[in-house]
């Protein structure tokens, strides 16, 4: 037994010397037998850092199920060798008798992102089972140096957990994982705009290249919008935590993660890594065999820095051009230099496009819809991470078609927002052609039918679309109609376009298709053009 066990040992040196590696690492000369992890830099010589060391100053309490003091932040002075010394609590008014962690700070140093408990005010709130859960929270540094006007994140609650902050480079996005509802996995990264007047947007998922269905911790943005984190939740992993890289395109993750590998990963977990400014050295954590406590601060150099495929992000909107109204569902070509389409896309509902696109290389894009004349714009990509394109189509003179024996308004589909009846904007861009052909022709007039899908009660559904057939001929009447010329009614969902009856599963886009409006001319022979 023992010599297999010194075979499979052997095996394993020989894995691991065959192996680039790509870093050193040093365990820091001030660990203890506690916790200690998460640095972040404090401006250029200094680290801010969790730890669970004994302090006089702090409670305990039975965590983890062992007697450990809770949570506090410390600073010190980050030294040439890596070490960290002169260590003290970083502060009074943040620290508190409950857990505080992960911090990150403006470049000013005038605003502190932490984690906490939730504790505020001398109140701890506790989730719905009795759990105190972790929070997010803002503090500002007064005129006295002092960390004041502590507030939670305006996306906190009680009943999830959010935590471990990063801001970008340009300080206009906050990172931060949480385990609220609607993610991949256990614990997922979450972004959320700041806006200049100091508000916040909503939280949105990284998506499912970075969250795993387990967990995802500890982001960490470096200058470059290189994101690092650390996952539990992918194949390739050491084992526990492991620390991955991948780089972020205006604002999105296109890039599958590299996993940083031995020695930065071990088969514990390895979390928390930072870089100090313009450098290739920093610190991460990690509770692996060998270390002087639980989870300890290791300092390392990367010898050479990860590279990433040059990829971009093409984007753009489709308008017509007269008018400058949205083109949703227009579609949307991106060709090569030689003329051979590469993807094709439609325009969302907001009229919007996007292509995954390579770094200087020439491209074009082209626009086309029923009844408009197509539109395309050149470009070449260069090294920004964002190019906006603007297609803008004229509208064609094609403006009847012949269905069923019936003369109709060649238009396309008018939908409604479920369980809503008014007039969307890609839908008025489509009732704008009636109004244009009722007034080139002052006698025609036109009936309108209105239509919900199957959801809801067939009362319910027969007045909503009588509210939708009322919002539709009002809109007509306003842009100067005679209301005489405009006739229309609801059919509730009598006349459905597919499948979706009662009780039946369809997608939301399935659904959308019978949230119509649909127009018949009256008096076709008033058309003296056809």
């Amino acid at each position: 037994m023992n010599k297999i066990t010194l075979i499979l040992l052997l095996f394993c040196v020989s894995f691991l010397n065959a192996q680039d590696i790509n870093y050193t690492i040093r365990n820091i000369s001030k660990n203890t037998k506690y916790q200690d992890f998460g640095v972040t830099y404090y401006g250029d010589s200094l680290a801010v850092f969790a730890s669970s060391r004994k302090d006089k100053s702090i409670r305990k309490r039975v965590w983890f199920g062992n007697k450990q003091p809770f949570l506090e932040l410390y600073v010190g002075k980050v030294v040439e060798n890596g070490d960290i010394i002169n260590i003290e609590r970083f502060s009074k008014t943040i620290n508190t008798k409950y857990h505080e962690s992960n911090v990150s700070f403006t470049k000013d140093l005038q605003t502190v992102y932490f984690t906490r408990d939730n504790y505020l005010d001398n109140k701890i709130k506790k989730d719905t089972v009795g759990w105190i859960l972790n929070q997010l929270y803002v503090a500002k540094i007064g005129d006295d140096g002092k960390w004041k006007n502590i507030k939670p994140m305006p996306f906190n609650s009680d009943n999830y957990q959010t935590g471990h902050p990063v801001l970008n480079e340009k300080e206009d996005k906050l990172y931060f994982i949480s385990d609220m509802p609607g993610g991949y996995g256990l614990t997922d990264i979450y972004v959320v705009e700041i806006y200049n007047d100091g508000t916040y947007g909503s939280p949105q998922n990284l998506g499912p290249i970075v969250n795993s269905n387990k967990k995802e911790m500890f982001p960490y943005i470096d200058g470059n919008d290189i994101l690092y984190y650390s996952s539990n939740g992918y194949k390739n992993s050491y084992g526990g935590l492991d620390i991955y890289v991948t780089k972020l395109t205006n604002g999105k993750v296109l890039e599958k993660p590299q996993n940083l590998g031995f020695p930065i990963n071990s088969d514990k977990d390895d979390f928390n890594i930072v870089f100090q400014k313009n450098k290739r050295v920093g610190h991460f954590s990690s509770n692996r065999i060998g270390g002087k406590g639980d989870d300890d601060i290791y300092y390392f150099e990367e010898l050479t820095p990860v590279v990433f495929e040059c990829n971009q992000i093409a984007e753009g909107i489709v308008r017509e051009k007269e008018s400058g109204a949205l083109l949703p569902g227009a579609k949307v070509d991106l060709i090569n230099e030689k003329g051979v389409v590469l993807e094709s896309t439609i325009a969302d509902k907001y009229a919007t496009f996007s292509f995954k696109v390579n770094c200087n290389t020439a491209y074009k894009v082209v626009g086309s819809k029923q009844d408009y004349i197509e539109d395309m714009v050149t470009f070449t990509t260069s090294n920004v991470n964002e190019l906006e394109l603007a297609l803008n189509l004229n509208l064609g003179t094609n403006e009847f078609v012949n269905v069923r024996g019936m003369l109709m308004i060649n238009i396309n589909p008018i939908y409604f927002d479920l369980d809503k009846s008014f007039i969307r904007q890609d839908a008025a861009i489509e009732i704008e052609k009636v109004v244009r052909i009722m007034k080139k022709y002052p006698k025609l007039k036109i009936d309108l039918g209105s239509h919900t899908d199957s959801r809801a009660h067939d009362k319910y559904n027969q007045d909503l679309s009588d509210r939708r057939a009322k919002s539709t001929i009002d809109w007509i009447i306003e842009r100067g109609i005679d209301p005489s010329r405009i006739t229309g009614k609801g059919y509730g969902e009598t006349e459905l376009v597919n499948k979706c009856a009662n009780d039946v599963p369809c997608t939301e886009a399935e659904h959308q298709l019978n949230r119509r409006t649909e127009f018949v001319i009256v008096n076709p022979e008033e058309i003296r053009e056809y």
